[in-house]
């Protein structure tokens, strides 16, 4: 594994630039080191986390909005407040059906959003 050293103490939000990944999907990469990564995405209604599945072990916070959340096969509604977790090699993805965030936490380290 590549390894990327470590994010500062202390990231501002205002400081760092949004990264669009989809039609009405961005994000900005808000802490990690080599173990961990903290994600911030935004998604307007509509935006769509297209179905795929990585090595990585993700917790995903809903901070706002409503989103059908898919893992393994299974599509259930999940708003602000509501939290899932998505095991190593599981399939999954997610549409935005009311403008809101996600905050998204990954073990280790997402490689490919370092590149």
């Amino acid at each position: 594994m590549k390894t990327f050293g470590a994010s500062k103490e202390f990231l501002f939000a205002d400081d760092i630039e949004w990264e669009t990944v989809g039609e009405g999907v961005k994000r900005k990469i808000m802490g990690y080191d080599d173990k961990i990564m903290l994600v911030v995405v935004s998604f307007e209604e509509g935006g769509i986390g297209n179905e795929h599945k990585h090595y990585h072990s993700q917790v995903t916070y809903v901070e706002s909005g409503t989103f059908e959340f898919s893992i393994g096969g299974e599509t259930k509604t999940v708003k602000g407040g509501d939290t899932v977790y998505i095991p190593p090699h599981v399939l999954h993805g997610a549409v935005c059906t009311k403008k809101g965030t996600l905050i998204d936490v990954f073990s280790p380290i997402r490689e490919d959003f370092m590149e």
